[in-house]
């Protein structure tokens, strides 16, 4: 059936030129230039995690040109070019000035598939996703655009393997070397950590948004854990897309009939039981918005419950790196994720009567592709968990009136007495000024320090950078002398970061947040047998309030800005800071931050007060 705009361009031969010559150019039907579009789009960047996805493009490219036409049981669609999206790499920016790109990423794949599909009209698409923030912005687009959609991960890269030891290394492993004088040695981890193509290997953030984009129904589940040189992504998955994505358009499912309420927690609850990293929490209210949910603690999970079943109901079922030892390559060959999804749904976690991209239930997916038994090894069950509690946690707080405080709590190696840690606040304005004082004065760390780094947020950083070089360095600094030292933040993590690490404290430092306010010496507690993230110094009114004073007459005197954010030098950083929302929902860029704040605005003159409320400065 012709679409609804037929008539007029049917009569316009300056529109039908260029359609006319890209179907000649493609080889399809010139008769078909006025049907819906169908096409593919990829996720590009400048790192190994991208290398693969041209190719899965081509290849699904060329099964639909075969499968488009006027003949009989076709598609009779219109072909379009592929579209890509770019983005920074995460692991070769980690630790530099250019990481506050990263986060961006994810909302410039939001900005280009969001223009191809809603100024194309796609009525089709195929979505191939690599490395983590782009597959997120790239389905936000898609539920943004909401007409019947697909995706495929590209897949992880293998492990490398080390040459003196023959134990599997990766990315992590080299981050973790930093720290070492062996400049020699320094160089061979590097060379033989990541030896082929794909994204990052563990379970960190690639891997927990794939599960979390398969387990929310928009990618099939099988699809999840080969490796990106699998051959089975490019001889037998392409066609399958096809047929899923075929069902989809004929039934008129979109979307947001897949992305609900429902499957989101499905999503939340997988990430809680295989040690997510802590980004799913910015990605998942970003994903929940984009279907729909303004607020994703008030709309989807509050707090409280994604802690009670953080703590009392969902386990980690997997031993996987960063905290464990296997790769989702291991994973793949004990029966993949959908192995970890079934036992979840047989133990009553899930729901399994929630829609997904094949056009079955997710029970009815998971019964057809009939995985194996948890192998007790790679992947555990419910019932023998590898860890009895869900590997994250959220904290309130003083220091985090929002709700947003995040802690990966399958990665702590440490520091944690009944449940509680207390430290001694050593403050860092910006993360190089940390990583200065790691390469330089190493003893200045000390036993129970909380280093508390702060103007890195969303409007901070600008960008809110990750932090896998300072948290990497803490961490093998831990282990050689045996200390624990805690890393708080206004920034985020990646999902290899382990130890006692809380990322997206909120309010951020730049908009007068409470961890703007800590001094050095202050006393910070991480408890989380009442989940809270406290400064006892800022307990009392009085010296709350004389801090906060302070904080506001630095901004006045640098122009309303306070002076130690982020440059915010290119067109860019500064839309990230005039649009970024809070960590709690998201960090995204939203022409609609009014929703959170009470105007909209172009600076980062916005104060925060106890009662957890923003307004605009006069």
């Amino acid at each position: 059936m012709k679409n609804s705009k037929t008539v007029l361009i049917d009569k316009n031969p300056g529109r039908n030129a260029q359609t006319f010559g890209i179907a000649r150019h493609l080889g399809t039907d010139v008769d078909l230039i006025h049907e819906p579009s169908i096409g593919v789009v990829g996720n590009k960047g400048d790192s190994q995690c991208y290398l693969g996805v041209s190719k899965k493009v081509s290849v699904i490219h060329e099964a639909l040109l075969n499968r488009v036409g006027s003949e009989p049981g076709k598609l009779a669609m219109r072909l379009v070019q592929p579209e890509f999206t770019v983005a920074t790499s995460d692991g070769i920016r980690n630790g530099t000035k250019e990481m506050r790109y990263s986060l961006i990423g994810r909302e410039v794949a939001n900005d280009a598939i969001c223009e191809h599909l809603s100024a194309s009209g796609i009525e089709g698409v195929i979505a191939v996703v690599a490395c983590d923030k782009p597959p997120v912005g790239t389905l936000a687009a898609i539920l943004e655009h909401n007409r019947p959609a697909i995706i495929m991960s590209d897949g992880s890269i293998r492990p490398g393997k080390n040459s003196k030891t023959n134990e599997p290394i990766d990315i992590i492993t080299s981050y973790q070397f930093a720290g070492s004088e062996d400049e020699e040695e320094k160089k061979r981890i590097a060379l033989e950590s990541c030896p082929g193509i794909g994204s990052c290997g563990g379970m960190f953030t690639y891997n927990t948004m794939q599960t979390f984009i398969g387990v929310v129904g928009m990618q099939p589940l099988h699809m999840i854990s080969p490796a990106s040189e699998d051959e089975l992504r490019v001889k037998l998955f392409p066609d399958q897309l096809i047929d899923y994505l075929s069902y989809m358009i004929k039934n008129d499912i979109k979307p947001r009939d897949i992305v609900n309420k429902q499957s989101i927690r499905n999503a939340i609850i997988v990430s809680m039981a295989v040690g997510g990293s802590t980004n799913v929490m910015l990605h998942a209210p970003e994903l929940a918005r984009a279907a729909g949910y303004k607020n994703f603690l008030k709309d989807v999970m509050s707090f409280e419950e994604f802690n009670h079943l953080s703590k009392n109901v969902v386990p980690v079922i997997v031993n996987a790196r960063p905290f464990g030892v296997y790769s989702m390559v291991d994973i793949d060959m004990k029966g993949g994720m959908q192995v970890i999804v079934k036992d979840l749904l047989e133990a009553g976690l899930l729901y399994g009567d929630a829609l997904t991209c094949t056009g079955e239930t997710l029970r009815e997916q998971l019964t057809r592709l009939k995985p194996p038994k948890p192998d007790g090894e790679v992947i555990f069950s419910v019932r023998e968990p590898f860890k009895e509690t869900g590997g994250l946690r959220v904290l309130g707080g003083n220091l985090s009136p929002e709700n947003s405080s995040i802690l990966k709590l399958a990665g702590v190696e440490g520091g944690l007495e009944n449940n509680i840690f207390t430290g001694t606040a050593k403050i860092f304005n910006g993360e190089q000024s940390l990583l200065d004082k790691l390469d330089t004065e190493p003893e200045f760390f000390d036993n129970f320090d909380m280093v508390v780094v702060r103007y890195e947020g969303p409007t901070g950083g600008p960008g809110m950078p990750e932090m896998l070089d300072s948290t990497s360095r803490i961490t093998t600094l831990c282990r050689e002398r045996n200390i624990i030292i805690a890393l708080m933040t206004d920034g985020r993590f990646s999902g290899g970061s382990v130890g006692l690490v809380i990322g997206h404290v909120g309010p951020e430092a730049a908009i007068g947040g409470p961890i703007a306010l800590i001094d050095n010496g202050d006393q910070i507690i991480v408890n989380l047998n009442n989940n809270e993230l406290l400064c006892v110094e800022l307990l009392d009114k009085k010296t709350f309030d004389d801090r906060q004073a302070r904080w506001q007459a630095e901004v006045d005197e640098n122009n309303g800005v306070h002076p130690a954010v982020g440059e915010a030098d290119t067109r860019l950083l500064n839309r990230m800071r005039c649009s970024a929302v809070s960590a709690v929902y998201g960090a995204g860029m939203h022409p609609d931050r009014n929703l959170w704040v009470s105007e909209p605005r172009c600076s980062i003159e916005v104060t925060f007060n106890p009662q957890n409320k923003f307004k605009q400065k006069t």
